[in-house]
């Protein structure tokens, strides 16, 4: 089964379970290996006070919320992001609605009414860049000294280096941007996924004879388009060999970006269903055939070759 998601609460309704804690700030998209290190480091010293570990994030992004005609490509909902904090023994997560209040709240009052008031923070973990507050003019120096006057010890933890350069989710974007799934796997520390329900398409795979499942990723996806091998997980935990095609499919029609899904050896209806697609290695670029054989028999050669990548790396299940 997927592992259970950490219940995603708003400041102002924290279990009181989840108070008093260790409480790491970020926003954690992708929790790549980065945060992991800034994770390890939170649950160590919460375990060592007997005290929950806690994440504090915000939504939307903040640049997001500054440059909303630029999105921010997201790695991970919350909903993502909630698994993954689960996965390495995180207790809990807050996500803070990143609006015009926020925006506009001195490092002073963030500290105090956010980390003291609602999380009652025995101590906070951030990065060595960490900023916050309005015109982002709270650094480490003033959250020490916050922490003297309000009661919380701060706790920097280095940065992750990934050869030269530091890991990051902007690395992560960039890998994805390239079709280079396998970088980012590595910058992540596991393979990218993706989660969606599967919707009705216009068919025609099923008339070539490669039915697909359909998920529409959201507008900020920058992931390159191009056909990837994959796996395709379902609600009960069954994984699926696969190969998927994510564009606008220019030998056809050249529409909106759809992720479509070609699952080996499967013949059932996954329709309305909620699936976990995560994305192994990259095949091609899309291209735009001159005949609907021409494309088939190229479809054919992904799935060889998706079948032939299997055989040396079988999914773990």
């Amino acid at each position: 089964m997927p592992p259970k998601a950490l219940t995603a609460h708003d400041p102002d309704d924290i279990p009181p379970e989840l108070t008093s804690g260790v409480v790491a700030i970020g926003n954690f998209d992708g929790v790549h290996r980065g945060h992991a290190v800034l994770l390890e480091r939170t649950l160590a010293e919460a375990r060592r006070r007997g005290v929950p570990a806690v994440v504090l994030s915000f939504e939307p992004h903040p640049r997001t919320f500054f440059q909303p005609q630029r999105p921010v490509f997201r790695l991970t909902s919350v909903r993502e992001k909630a698994q993954r904090l689960a996965r390495v023994g995180i207790d809990g997560l807050v996500v803070a609605p990143f609006d015009l209040a926020l925006a506009g709240a001195s490092p002073a009052r963030f500290a105090e009414e956010m980390l003291a008031a609602r999380l009652k923070a025995q101590a906070v973990v951030v990065g060595p860049d960490f900023r916050y507050g309005a015109r982002r003019a709270g650094s480490i120096e003033t959250l020490k000294a916050d922490g003297e006057r309000l009661g919380f010890d701060v706790v920097v933890v280095p940065i992750v280096m990934e050869g030269e350069a530091r890991a990051s989710s902007t690395l992560v974007r960039e890998a994805l941007a390239e079709g280079n799934v396998e970088r980012a796997g590595v910058l992540l520390g596991h393979p990218w996924f993706v989660t969606g329900t599967v919707i009705h398409g216009d068919r025609r795979g099923r008339d070539l004879g490669f039915p697909t499942a359909n998920i529409a990723l959201g507008p900020d996806c920058r992931l390159r388009h191009g056909v990837y091998v994959v796996t395709l997980t379902r609600a009960d935990g069954t994984v699926h060999e696969g190969v998927a095609s994510y564009g606008r499919r220019p030998t056809f029609d050249n529409g909106a970006p759809l992720l479509e899904t070609f699952v080996l050896d499967f013949s059932g209806d996954l329709y309305g269903e909620e699936v976990t697609v995560t994305f192994l290695a990259w095949r091609r670029p899309e291209l735009r055939f001159d005949s609907v054989e021409a494309l088939m028999a190229a479809m054919r050669e992904d799935v060889a070759a998706a079948r032939t990548y299997f055989s040396a790396h079988p999914p773990a299940v």
